[in-house]
């Protein structure tokens, strides 16, 4: 087949991570280079297109002369996969020195062939021709081919994805993406864009970074006040004087019947010392500082207009659609303005979260199970080169754990039941630092051990007391619990977090009272339970919580392109 004849449908897939063998061999759909993964995926390594003419482009992860200086071998990776192509270069094509160098960039075209028996790649390219070289000097280029801390890369994000394990891990994540996508539409969930900025506190927690122009305005009226002093009183007395002999001018000029050019004249005089007072009463107003009403900030001159942030969950938001539409989700970036430096919190992070509406408990538990489930099936089919990795470098464990995750039912167990069996360990001396009983917030140890020690697998806990949950979700029958439920899995603990929301119009309100929230923010809220209410429910899956489950990755700042969190905002 010829590359112009492509059909749309294999085009697009050659822009997925899908790995497939049978990928056809064609250039990239719109860059003038074949992507390394077309000829080191295949069943053949590669060796079945020898003797093709190819342009290939990349980074060079490691380089060295050989033969005296007469040609160089370069490792080239373009991150469409793990593996590097091997490539030659002859001396006489281009200079040598300036390709050999870590992180050096190349566009490069030539010849396929295989190599000699006994090294180990199937293929390697013999180069014609040199496109482009992207040079680097070793001297200063911060990412030296020896083996460097995930800590330490932190430092240089804007080189990190060089790296076999940040590019690895963007692949992972961009594949954990597709698939997410993939499952709820193929499941007829419709994918809604909430917003970043809401004025809503999800959770009821506080912890939210807040979204304001007045530290700005103010920074802005002190600069103007320092290069134009406010009006003094005298100068507003002078221009109000100005006014008032302006206007007597004028009715001057009417009682003595003026000619019209005259009176015309005049009035333009009047309106130009009317502006001019005008605009020194409104500069005399300007106060250095932030806008106060009452002995309170006043928001009412804030950007809009009231408090805004940035947003905890889109899920209150989505839910407006779900009571519409019935079956919704939405994936985007979620914010905590929580001061924690563990390996498991972000500022900023990604979630997925699905609402469907006319749908309980029960249902909201076997859709967070598929969706869990399809996930991990979804990496061992088109991500395995990239989990290979991840088992060799990080987690010998990872790919075992999700074939037994995509293969296995998962546990399910009420909160109850799950204190006594952790009451049961406590009493049989296994030692936790949190204290069991009824009550508490289960903690990352006890959710691991119900996980990684008791059921080997993951278990689903239910029902949990009202009061270490959100205002939103459904009482149940005892008056005590909720109908919530949270994804327990090896290694993380907690992957999602979801309940049955509660629809019955009272019952909600009083809920918001009884944690102390104001019920004039959530009043939109409240309508979906006043006009047309549904049972519906929902869930929150934390996606780079997900990546560190699947990758074995031990910090979260790692798994996420750019991290932020407490001291650090890179880029």
């Amino acid at each position: 087949m010829a590359e112009d004849s492509v059909p749309p449908v294999d085009q697009m897939a050659l822009a997925t991570l899908n790995d497939d063998v049978s990928t056809p061999f064609v250039k990239a759909q719109f860059s003038d280079r074949h992507l390394i993964r077309t000829i080191l995926s295949r069943p053949d390594g590669g060796a079945g297109l020898a003797g093709q003419t190819v342009k290939v482009g990349g980074w060079v992860k490691t380089g060295r002369e050989q033969g005296k200086g007469s040609f160089a071998f370069l490792e080239l990776n373009d991150g469409s996969c793990p593996a590097n192509l091997q490539v030659i270069v002859d001396a006489a094509v281009a200079p040598l020195g300036q390709l050999v160098q870590t992180g050096t960039c190349v566009h490069v075209e030539g010849l396929l062939k295989v190599p000699p028996e006994g090294t180990k790649q199937r293929v390697e390219l013999r180069v014609e021709k040199v496109h482009h070289v992207g040079p680097v000097d070793p001297a200063k280029y911060p990412l030296p081919k020896t083996r460097l801390t995930l800590e330490f890369l932190r430092d240089f994000v804007h080189f990190r994805p060089r790296t076999n394990t940040i590019s690895a891990v963007a692949r992972i994540r961009n594949a954990l993406a597709y698939a997410t996508h993939t499952f709820f539409q193929n499941h007829g969930f419709l994918y809604i864009h909430t917003p970043i900025i809401t004025t809503s506190d999800c959770e009821g927690a506080g912890e939210m970074f807040q979204v304001t122009t007045l530290i700005s305005d103010a920074e802005k009226v002190e600069k103007e006040l320092i290069k134009n002093p406010p009006p003094s009183e005298a100068d507003i007395e002078a221009a109000k004087a100005l006014v008032k002999e302006k206007g007597e001018a004028v009715a001057q000029l009417k009682s003595a019947k003026a000619s019209k050019g005259e009176i015309t004249a005049s009035v333009a005089e009047l309106n130009k010392a009317k502006e001019n007072l005008s605009r020194l009463e409104e500069r005399s107003k300007l106060k250095p500082g932030i806008p106060q009403k009452d002995g309170k900030i006043d928001y009412s001159q804030d950007f809009f207009a009231r408090q805004a942030f940035l947003t905890v969950s889109g899920q209150l938001q989505v839910e407006t659609y779900a009571c519409a539409v019935s079956s919704v989700y939405t994936f985007g970036p979620t914010f905590r303005a929580e001061h924690s430096h563990t390996s498991r919190h972000l500022a900023e992070f990604w979630m997925v979260e699905p609402e469907i509406a006319f749908a309980d408990l029960k249902d909201d538990m076997n859709c967070a199970e598929a969706y869990v489930k399809f996930l991990c099936q979804w990496l061992l089919d088109n991500c395995i080169d990239d989990m290979e990795f991840m088992a060799k470098n990080f987690d010998k464990g990872c790919i075992d754990r999700l074939r037994m995750v995509a293969s296995t039912p998962f546990e399910r167990i009420s909160y109850t039941e799950a204190i006594k069996l952790l009451e049961e360990a406590v009493k049989k001396d296994k030692k936790f630092e949190n204290k069991v009983e009824w009550g508490i917030d289960l903690a990352s140890e006890h959710e691991r051990f119900l996980t990684e020690v008791l059921f080997k697998k993951p278990v689903i806990v239910h029902d949990y007391p009202k009061g270490i949950k959100a205002f939103y979700m459904r009482l149940n029958d005892d008056m005590k619990t909720v109908a919530a439920m949270d994804v327990l899995v090896p290694k993380v603990g907690e992957l999602i977090g979801g309940s049955q929301r509660e629809e019955r119009y009272e019952v909600i309100e009083k809920r918001i009272l009884e944690m102390g929230l104001p019920l004039e923010p959530y009043e939109w809220y409240l309508d979906l339970r006043r006009y047309g209410t549904v049972k519906h429910c929902g869930f929150g899956l934390g996606f780079e919580r997900m990546i560190l489950f699947a990758t074995g990755i031990d910090n979260i700042r790692d798994v996420i392109p750019f991290p932020r969190y407490p001291g650090r905002a890179d880029l």
